[in-house]
């Protein structure tokens, strides 16, 4: 990978946290476009392998693994649920027959319990396999982001809300460090770690040493000026608030037909007026903040390289859903064998473009993370 021209990263040079999260929304958009098995397994491998290789050894590096147990989970969940409560899949090929409940007449259409068929289960796999490839996406965001910086990214209007996020992210990784270290202490002094005395002896400490941490980060923000305001007119404030609701609305609608195979026409200009409105009014809503960003991130070449490989793989999907929609999305009644379609999997592979193109984080270049040859030159302060 150094040899394609990845530096190592630095404090000057690291990808914004932003471009991470645009590349994995655009492969979210493109596994909810389909619901082919072979794809689906495709963009987790993608996203598997560019966590594998440009994440650190951050605590929230460490998410992934717990995002595709839960996709896991998420699949089990709805084909029990299919399995329980019956689906509008009609099917001909009886696996078994649950005890019926009876229901109410006024329960018309709600069914628990009875014929479960292959294709119904064939579906809910489908189904439960699209989703959980969303959440793995996101997963890679949250492995490869850096939440901080993206905090430290957010518009002046937001920063108050900033600052909440930071304490209680600041809670939460203390709670998980404390724990693993008072088991491994109880461990180191034969006692248990397990059952419910050992984690009713554990919680209370565990608890009160994160939130005084927490409370500590809050109070020396505080002291740094965080919460000053600037005085601005009503009618200001009221645009603001206009639009920055309607901005919102708007992007959240274009998502969900972005998301949604039916609504491709209208998503992407809603969310483009939506985006439009929403920076309107969080630049208004800036000018009551006034506090100056130290160091501000860089939105550099790299950056757009990596946000643009997930738009495209996005894009690109949409288009194919269009063109040939039987190959993204395998027959289920009758059962039809899934078959990987070229075109599709080749914009997927578009994916893979950071693992070579971002910068190597110190361990993976042989480094470590605060060692003088990999700390590269400072910025000068702003």
């Amino acid at each position: 990978m150094r040899a394609l021209g990845a530096p190592v990263a630095t404090r000057s040079n690291s990808l914004h946290a932003g471009a991470w999260w645009l590349w994995a929304v655009g492969l979210a958009v493109a596994a909810s476009r389909t619901t082919n098995p072979l794809l689906l397994g495709l963009l987790v491998g993608v996203a598997g392998y560019v966590v594998a290789a440009r994440r650190t050894d951050a605590p929230w590096a460490r998410s992934y693994g717990a995002f595709v147990k839960l996709g896991l989970f998420v699949i089990a969940v709805r084909v029990v649920f299919s399995v329980a409560l019956g689906s509008p899949i009609p099917g001909t090929h009886l696996l078994f027959t649950l005890p019926e409940v009876p229901m109410p007449g006024w329960a018309d259409g709600i069914r628990i319990g009875g014929r479960v068929t292959g294709e119904q289960v064939l579906f809910a796999l489908y189904d439960g396999a699209r989703l959980a490839t969303l959440l793995i996406c996101v997963g890679a965001a949250n492995a490869l982001a850096n939440p901080a910086r993206l905090l430290k990214s957010l518009p002046g209007a937001l920063y108050e809300a900033g600052v909440a996020v930071v304490v209680a992210m600041t809670f939460a990784p203390n709670m998980v460090s404390d724990v693993l270290r008072l088991r491994t202490a109880r461990r180191l002094r034969g006692r248990s770690t397990g059952g419910v005395a050992a984690v009713a002896q554990i919680a209370l400490p565990v608890l009160e040493g994160a939130l005084e941490r927490s409370v500590a980060v809050a109070a020396s923000m505080d002291a740094r000026g965080y919460g000053r305001t600037a005085q601005v007119p009503p009618g200001v404030r009221r645009t603001t608030a206009a639009l920055t609701l309607g901005g919102l609305l708007g992007v959240c609608a274009g998502s969900y037909g972005l998301l949604a195979a039916e609504g491709a026409g209208y998503a992407v200009p809603l969310m483009a007026a939506g985006l439009v409105a929403a920076a309107g009014g969080l630049w208004l809503g800036g000018r009551r903040s006034v506090r100056t960003r130290y160091r501000p991130d860089r939105w550099g070449a790299r950056s757009w390289l990596v946000a643009g490989s997930g738009a495209a793989v996005a894009l690109l999907m949409i288009r194919a859903a269009s063109l040939d929609p039987a190959a993204l999305h395998p027959g289920v009644v009758p059962p039809t064998v899934p078959e990987l379609p070229l075109w599709p999997a080749l914009s997927v592979l578009i994916g893979l473009l950071p693992a070579f193109v971002a910068p190597l984080p110190p361990a993976a270049a042989g480094r470590t993370p605060h060692s003088p040859a990999s700390a590269g030159p400072e910025e000068p302060r702003q």
